[in-house]
């Protein structure tokens, strides 16, 4: 982007344009899949399916180190999509046969950038702004069929965007939802932190893009004449207009850092045997943190971090961490439920580590509700000091919405 006028702020590619390239780069897999699948490709002309995976997500800190670039703000965002999958349905065929998969989907490698933006993705007036038009494009597209020559033959597609690639923070940004410390803890179900707290694994998914909508039409026009607190009730949570369609899905790699930071925590009330205490001074939670720490760094080599992240989440929940905290847990009937508590957990985290649970791990996956009702039950008894009143939104989340 060396030619580009130094006040710009973001950088796009028009929609119909990069699926265009997109498709012609797959041109060979495409002609491949049809040969691999017998299919006559003179005959496949129409009903080509292109399912297409998007993702937006800050990138952090892009400040210039040193040296007096322009005034921009010194985060920066990307919005990207990836090409799932493509199906052709054959004239007189039932079914439609699928001639393409990306077999890497969460790979950079598969991942095609859209629009790049220096926007700090709270920024909400600033990120909706720029992406309107790729919001635009893509309706358009939602209705109509790109035509395109692929192996020499003009062959019609039309696409299906999934927006699977958000993490909650830009998902409850997107779909108009409160910020993530709300009482509504949830973006997939209309439960509050209490009600979560209280029933951990019970809950079905109920939120949508339509009836966020809706909400948002109910919040803005208040046709009962209700207090700001029923009404925000009624709506529950959802008090800006929704801007993207995102897909009700479950952020992998969030879920292992939330709960890894649960565990950390817990870790540390069970040193300090918090169940028998009712509110230690902040001097001794200190203490139990930083016994916690350098019982980590000297056997396991952990080095403590200022927040958690992905590498520290993974080392952390293992059976062996456990078994180095059990050291300094006092009672033995602490340390069972401890090692119980986290062999569950490693019971259940596979199902949503992986991309296709019922093919890599179908055993877990069938006893997944079985394990979060145990792990519940756990949390709600033994360690009911910390899940009084109060649940984080990941661990809600892994209980109640993965199965």
């Amino acid at each position: 982007v060396d030619d580009v006028p130094a006040d710009t702020i973001a950088r796009r590619f028009r929609y119909d344009v990069a699926l265009v390239s997109t498709l012609k780069d797959l041109e060979e897999d495409i002609m491949e899949g049809l040969r691999e699948r017998g299919l006559d490709d003179s005959t496949c002309t129409s009903g080509f399916t292109v399912v297409i995976k998007e993702s937006c997500d800050g990138m952090g800190d892009v400040s210039e180190k040193h040296g007096g670039g322009p005034a921009i703000p010194e985060k920066a965002v990307r919005f990207s999509f990836t090409v799932m999958s493509i199906t052709v349905q054959a004239e007189g065929e039932e079914e439609a046969v699928t001639i393409f998969q990306e077999p890497k989907p969460n790979s950079e490698l598969s991942c095609r950038p859209l629009c790049l933006m220096f926007v700090d993705e709270s920024d909400h007036e600033m990120l909706t702004a720029i992406l309107g038009p790729v919001v635009a494009e893509r309706r358009a597209m939602k209705e109509s069929r790109l035509i395109l020559s692929i192996g020499g033959l003009l062959r019609s597609f039309r696409f299906y965007f999934r927006g699977t690639g958000y993490d909650e923070k830009m998902v409850r940004e997107m779909e108009g939802l409160e910020a993530s410390g709300s009482t509504y803890i949830c973006t997939l179900c209309d439960s509050t932190r209490v009600e979560a707290s209280q029933n951990m694994v019970l809950h079905s998914v109920t939120r949508s893009h339509e009836e966020n909508l809706e909400r948002y039409e109910l919040w803005r026009t208040n046709p009962f004449s209700e207090s700001a607190e029923e009404l925000r009730d009624r709506v529950k949570g959802v008090s800006a207009k929704p801007f993207m369609e995102t897909q009700l899905t479950l952020d992998a790699l969030h879920c292992d850092i939330g709960n890894a930071t649960e565990f950390y925590k817990i870790f540390q009330d069970e040193i300090g045997e918090m169940y028998m205490k009712n509110n230690p001074t902040r001097e001794e939670r200190r203490g139990w943190r930083s016994a916690l720490d350098k019982q980590l760094r000297k056997k396991m080599k952990l080095k403590p971090v200022m927040r958690m992240n992905g590498n520290y989440a993974r080392r952390l929940m293992t059976r062996e961490a456990v078994e180095v905290v059990c050291e300094l847990v006092p009672s033995e009937e602490r340390r069972k439920a401890l090692r119980e508590l986290m062999e569950l957990y490693l019971q259940m985290k596979p199902v949503w580590r992986s991309t296709c649970p019922a093919k890599d791990c179908p055993d877990q996956l069938c006893r997944y509700s079985y394990n979060s009702q145990c792990f519940a039950e756990l949390l709600s008894t033994t360690f009911k000091y910390r899940y009084d009143g109060k649940i984080t939104n990941y661990l809600h989340k892994t209980l109640a919405h993965v199965p």
